[in-house]
């Protein structure tokens, strides 16, 4: 693995090399046209590895692959010597000699990125997964504005301040290029009745809840949608289940997609962990003659205020239900006064107010998280039917999790991304989702309908209870310590008690060993619009550096890119090619930016002394050059600094 690795970053060294060589041959090729005389052709930096002569101009290569230059008799600024006085050198020639030489490299790498766009418009495009194209919302932080504002998984985003949205990457952008507040459009859906609601909001950009370090903003959309598919490995290998899995006796099977997970439609893996980890529980429900499904929370007898009478009963249940290991303030039970049929009485009171506002927030996720009313009673908890309270107490005390599952080939085959949203909404199946979510807990238990199927209950674990060496124990301990610690330095004491009251350790979260795999969607823009979109995203890149300071942290610098085109390479030769032309094209604009050290502040200098007809004398030439040049080393230092922190795992 180490060898195909190296081999692939040798490759995207080469790529990159390629990138500069082509960006000097234009600067070569103009200057040779002319009638300059160009003195060294190098690719790379310092002592030459190889050199030859031809046709009057010395070629190298050196040993430091980043970079390269094309040495044009006197170029070099020297206050000893007119350069306008060398006939056949840069500043020799006229104006307009320079600017069509200076033009010519950032010219060349433009066009190479649009052939490269070119090309993979003629192989059919790329292979993307479902995730980076979706407007659609995976998960939502509960604690953001969004969510108050009624944001959910399942919800499109349309638009980031009046920026139509194009793929994950604008999720950053947003809080990147944000001022005060973000105008979010989108669209909310209902996806029980079909119906679509636009919203318009401006969110003000927070700390992010889950990146170390502060700087790092977030608007609240903590993952896009993606499919939860468990299948064969892409080469068609066997992906056999942990031999810890609670699904090894499920009855999932290749293909199926996990669409419904006790009553909640799922579309991302963060909502997963989030319903696995939230505390609650499936209650099937009768009040009077309807039943349905609520998602109420179980809590330990230690943070309820119970009457001697109730605690009394409680004790007595747990003596039906041979419950004798477990003491009776480490018992699970429900926030309610019960009677021993399963009836509610009343609701009880918490110790901790955090606490009750963790089990009952104000704002809940949806409408199965509602309370329990008075003569509600209970006929069943996590699709086991139940009929005294005893029961019920005993099945409370292990955490079991219905999920529902879609058997359909094409639901899941590769698709163009341009429809993707819409066939993900087109395979949601919602009559035959209530059909069998209505059954549950009942008498007529319904276990599959349509292309719709309901595994056996299981029983998920903690994370350290799946295959975890004492290292991989030891780091996820040391990430729950390095959290909590983050939680703990929030200064708004509101949101550091809620973040606090829903803490869970690494370790200690439930997990159902699950290997996923998202659909594939073909992404194949022409290469016009392929080449205005990454031009957009420069541009916008661009403004973020020099009006937002902390985006500058998002750069990288010749290490970044190596590694960005290893890691495509691995992917497959046309996300490498596509990478090989957003890099020319970075290439070709930064080059045009009117800095003196750059082609751009060539060409913005040869305007002037066209204009104005006034030569610059050499000495000012040097004054504008030198510390333009000092400055372009930090800045080069700087994203080199940034990028070996991420390499190394130092800087998230």
């Amino acid at each position: 693995m180490a060898l195909v690795s190296l081999f692939y970053t040798l490759l995207a060294v080469l790529g990159l090399g390629f990138l500069i060589f082509i960006h000097e041959l234009g600067h070569y090729w103009m200057a040779k046209r002319v009638g300059m005389r160009v003195e060294t052709f190098a690719i790379g930096f310092g002592r030459p590895i190889f050199s030859w002569m031809h046709d009057g101009t010395k070629w190298q290569i050196g040993w430091l692959p980043f970079g390269g230059y094309v040495k044009i008799a006197g170029a070099e600024t020297d206050s000893e010597v007119d350069p306008y006085s060398i006939k056949d050198g840069f500043y020799g020639r006229g104006p307009w000699a320079r600017i069509k030489v200076a033009l010519m490299g950032p010219l060349v790498n433009l066009l190479f990125a649009f052939i490269a766009f070119g090309i993979l418009w003629s192989f059919g495009g790329r292979e993307k997964s479902f995730v980076e194209v979706t407007s659609k919302i995976g998960w939502v932080d509960p604690q953001s504005e969004l969510y108050a504002k009624g944001i959910r998984p399942g919800d499109e985003i349309i638009a980031y301040d009046d920026h139509p949205f194009q793929g994950i990457a604008d999720h950053k952008y947003a809080v990147v290029l944000a001022s005060d507040q973000v105008n979010v459009q989108g669209i909310k859906e209902d996806y029980v009745t079909g119906e679509k609601t636009p919203f318009e909001y401006k969110v003000a950009p927070y700390q992010h809840p889950e990146v170390r370090g502060k700087g790092k903003m977030t608007l609240g959309v903590m993952s896009p949608a993606h499919y939860l598919i468990y299948n064969r490995l892409p080469n068609n290998a066997e992906n056999p289940l942990s031999p810890r899995s609670p699904l090894l006796e499920s009855g999932l099977q290749y293909g199926d997609r996990v669409i419904w997970v006790d009553g909640e439609l799922v579309f991302s893996n963060k909502q997963l962990e989030d319903i696995l980890n939230d505390g609650r529980v499936l209650l099937t429900i009768k009040r009077g003659n309807d039943v349905s499904l609520m998602r109420i929370p179980r809590v330990n007898v230690r943070e309820l205020k119970l009457d001697p009478a109730f605690k009394e009963e409680i004790s007595d249940w747990q003596f039906e239900a041979q419950l004798k290991n477990i003491k009776l303030q480490d018992l699970y039970v429900l926030p309610y006064n019960l009677t021993n049929d399963c009836i509610v009485e009343n609701a009880l009171s918490f110790l901790d107010s955090e606490k009750s506002l963790l089990a009952f927030p104000t704002v809940p996720f949806s409408a199965l998280e509602g309370s329990l009313q008075p003569g509600d009673r209970i006929l069943a908890i996590d699709g086991i039917r139940v009929e005294k309270s005893y029961e019920l107490l005993k099945d409370l005390q292990t955490r079991h999790v219905n999920i529902m599952v879609q058997r359909d080939g094409s639901a899941i085959q590769k698709i163009g991304s341009k429809v993707s949203d819409f066939d993900f909404d087109k395979h949601i199946d919602m009559q035959n989702i209530n059909r069998i979510a209505s059954s549950i807990g009942t008498e007529k238990e319904i276990t599959s309908s349509g292309n719709l199927a309901l595994l056996k209950p299981i029983t998920p674990l903690p994370s350290k209870e799946f295959d975890r060496t004492p290292e991989d124990l030891a780091l996820l301990s040391n990430e729950s310590k390095a959290s909590l610690k983050e939680i703990e330095s929030i200064e708004d004491p509101v949101r550091r008690g809620q973040m606090l009251a829903s803490w869970k350790p690494y370790e200690e979260r439930f997990l159902i060993g699950l290997p996923i795999q998202d659909r594939k969607v073909t992404y194949n823009p022409s290469a016009i619009e392929l080449f205005k979109n990454v031009f957009k995203e420069l541009s916008r890149v661009f403004y973020a550096i020099f009006e937002r300071p902390a985006s500058r942290d998002w750069l990288s610098g010749p290490v970044g890119i190596v590694r960005a085109v290893h890691d495509s390479w691995m992917l497959g030769y046309k996300e490498a090619l596509f990478w090989l032309g957003v890099i020319s094209m970075n290439l070709g604009v930064l080059n045009l930016l009117p800095i003196p050290v750059l082609d751009g502040g060539v060409i913005v200098l040869s305007l002037f002394e066209l204009l104005t007809g006034r030569k610059l004398k050499p000495k000012t030439l040097e004054r504008l050059i030198v510390p333009f040049a000092i400055l372009l080393i930090c800045f080069f230092v700087f994203v080199t600094y940034n990028d070996v922190l991420r390499l190394f795992g130092l800087w998230k």
